[in-house]
């Protein structure tokens, strides 16, 4: 009797853990298996697919991964390697293979690679969208980790009690500024993350030791402070299971974030077209070695599974796969003219993103101004209106560096945290990738974030977050969506200097998705912010540092129900011998220089969208036209209005289409040297006679 308690609980120690679904994570491995064969030896060979990578060796842990994100309101974000953990989120698999394929449907319409994956997963947790960039996935992550923080302390809603988020990323990508970012913000707020490393031990042929010192990010890891650090082989089904469960538990018990690294072979070169060249015949037999599918049948076969069980499953998966695939390639691809939507919010909306999806609905609103009071200047315009909407709207949030007790070293935000409480205007660490990527994720989750950069020159190591937020609702296919207002003080303020008064606003023109606010006074500042903080799509408010405080620029507040809509330029003053055309700081200045001069001078207040039809209306009507902007004049957004109003008003005019800029130099310091290379008044002037003299 002894002897068989013995046996019986020796069996216990060596069954697969029962809060695992064995059975399906063995046919989840094999259709993950099935897929990558079927790409390898099918569908790149006969160019149906153009980028493949496979997921072999990295398979079985991401599966297992995947089934512990069980809660609602669980989010992951992957990267090219992470088609398993869409298949354990039950991603379809028509969608996986015609998403590979570019075919119509699937995660993006055929408009992005289709190992760039997202899933919005009606039944579960979504799969965020990941970006083509390695180690853009993580800020996005720990803004949707501070989502859920938020939503449990701030609105008090248990619906997000023990709710996770989870990133995955490779040995390769902890190297990433995206990662530190996320791992700083993670710890110091302890949000409930989980960082989900997989190590190869190679960055496409580069050894993880160029990456961490060592080679183990784990090891170097093990004294940060706040942070959980979970190391083991994620080849070993039993191993695996065990850490999963560990990290996840971690995590929901709010003890704060946790990394697990989990070691893994790469069977297959890092795309298709890799040969691994730079790998041993010792290096790739010992990673053939350690295949988890073998691993996986020993463990199942005998405790849970029969041979013939164990067969039956392959079978399966791949009569699930042929089935896919037959789908998939039935499947047209997109009409062309179809990758012209979903630039912006049109009618349909993004099945997740944004306050919108939440059941925001904007009150009632008014384009006409209705004055109160004093005139105002910008700063107290702007902090007003922040003020108001974060009174009316719980899901407003502002953060930034030093907008905290300090108000922001432009004093916008002065007062706003102590009335409003730190959890939601609150300070950041010095990331700007970590403010823009965070606010990504909050917006995913549904909240409306507020984020700062302090100047406009320091946003660009933000650009690759700024970048994939604009774009995302287009590469899915409306099915996400970011919406947020980025406020970003910049240009001159008595003096320059290359650092800290830049204009360049062309550069977030070019970045599809954004709208773009430039507004020369504190009316337009109230009714722009205003429209962006309750819209659907993520907006860029430019905040001209020499107009925030400038006479010129006050206006009586104009109620809190003004909204002004994007796209709408404002006549300055009305006349018929040229047009000005101009936006921000040099709006006072072309008036001045236009006083003596019978002229429209148009302040176009957006440049995404701009007002294409006041401007083409009045050079019609003046036949003459003037562009005036701080920025550089080479591939200035001056040298688009030039364009539109050459291809589309060129029999109208009598002179030709000018612009007044700086030189292609940066802003420089002494005063002196500034007001030369600004655009001044009379240098306005002075063009404005040479035009109409013409």
């Amino acid at each position: 009797m002894g002897h068989d308690l013995v046996t019986e609980r020796r069996v216990k120690l060596n069954s697969p853990d029962p809060d695992y679904d064995w059975r399906q994570v063995a046919y989840l491995l094999h259709v993950s298996r099935a897929l990558d064969r079927l790409e390898e030896t099918r569908l790149v060979p006969e160019k149906k697919v153009l980028y493949q990578f496979s997921a072999r060796g990295h398979d079985m842990a991401q599966i297992l991964l995947g089934t512990r994100l069980s809660h609602k309101k669980d989010a992951a974000c992957g990267y090219y390697r992470s088609r398993p953990l869409l298949l354990s989120l039950g991603v379809p698999l028509e969608d996986a293979l015609g998403s590979a394929m570019g075919r119509a449907g699937g995660y993006s319409d055929g408009r992005d690679i289709g190992v760039v994956f997202n899933y919005p997963n009606p039944h579960g947790a979504p799969a965020l969208p990941m970006c083509g960039g390695v180690g853009a996935q993580y800020t996005p992550t720990a803004g949707w980790a501070q989502a859920i923080e938020y939503y449990r302390s701030v609105l008090k809603d248990p619906a997000y009690d023990e709710a996770l988020a989870v990133v995955l990323g490779g040995d390769g990508s902890v190297a990433a500024n995206g990662f530190w970012s996320a791992l700083t913000i993670a710890t110091t707020q302890k949000l409930p993350m989980l960082f989900y490393i997989e190590d190869n031990e190679y960055g496409i042929s580069v050894p993880s030791t160029y990456q961490t010192p060592g080679g183990n990010i784990a090891r170097n890891l093990a004294s940060f402070s706040g942070l959980e650090v979970i190391s083991g082989d994620g080849t070993d089904p039993a191993d695996a299971a065990r850490l999963l469960t560990r990290a996840v538990a971690h995590v929901r018990a709010r003890k704060g974030p946790a990394l697990i690294r989990l070691t893994v072979p790469r069977l297959q070169g890092h795309s298709f077209q890799d040969t691994q060249t730079y790998k041993s015949k010792k290096v790739v037999d010992a990673e053939e070695a350690r295949d988890p599918l073998p691993k996986l049948k020993s463990y199942l076969v005998g405790s849970l599974l029969s041979e013939d069980e164990w067969a039956a499953i392959g079978r399966e998966a791949e009569e699930a796969v042929e089935k896919a695939r037959a789908i998939a390639e039935a499947r047209g691809v997109a009409d062309p003219t179809t990758v012209l939507d979903n630039v912006f919010y049109e009618d349909e909306m993004q099945a997740i993103g944004g306050q919108w999806t939440h059941g925001y609905a904007p009150p009632a609103s008014t384009d006409a101004p209705q004055p109160e009071g004093q005139r105002i200047n910008m700063v107290t315009a702007i902090r007003r209106t922040l003020d108001h909407e974060l009174e009316v709207n719980p899901r407003v949030l502002l953060f930034g560096e030093d907008i905290g007790p300090k108000g922001g070293v432009h004093a916008v935000t002065l007062g706003l945290q102590d009335k409003f409480g730190a959890g939601r205007v609150f300070d950041t660490s010095l990331s700007e990738e970590g403010i823009v990527g965070r606010a990504v994720g909050m917006a995913l989750a549904g909240l409306m974030p507020v984020p700062e950069i302090q100047f406009r020159k320091y946003a660009e190591p933000a650009m690759e977050q700024i970048n994939d937020c604009g774009t995302m609702r287009w590469r899915t296919h409306n099915r996400f969506a970011a919406p947020m207002v980025l406020r970003i003080p910049g240009g001159f303020f008595k003096c320059g200097d290359p650092w800290h008064s830049q204009t360049n606003e062309v550069q977030f023109v070019h970045n599809p998705g954004w709208k773009v606010a430039v507004p020369s006074n504190a009316e337009d500042a109230v009714g722009l912010l205003r429209a962006g903080l309750r819209g659907n799509d993520p907006v860029i408010f430019f905040e001209h540092r020499a107009m925030l405080d400038d006479s010129w620029a006050r206006r009586p507040y104009p109620g809190d129900d003004y909204v002004l809509p994007f796209g709408r330029a404002r006549m300055v003053s009305e006349g018929d011998a040229i047009t000005i055309v101009t936006w921000g700081a040099m709006v006072p200045r072309c008036e001045a220089a236009a006083k003596e001069v019978s002229a429209d001078v148009i302040d176009l207040r957006t440049l995404m969208p701009w007002d294409r039809e006041a401007v083409l209306e009045s050079v019609r009507r003046t036949r003459r036209c003037l562009i005036v902007h701080e920025d550089l004049q080479t591939a200035g957004f001056g040298a688009e209005i030039a364009a539109v109003v050459a291809d589309e008003a060129f029999l109208d005019l009598d002179a030709p289409v000018t612009r007044l800029t700086m030189p292609d130099i940066p802003s420089p310091h002494n005063p002196v040297l500034l007001n030369w290379a600004v655009p001044s008044v009379e240098r306005i002037r002075a063009k404005i006679d040479e035009l109409v003299g013409f």
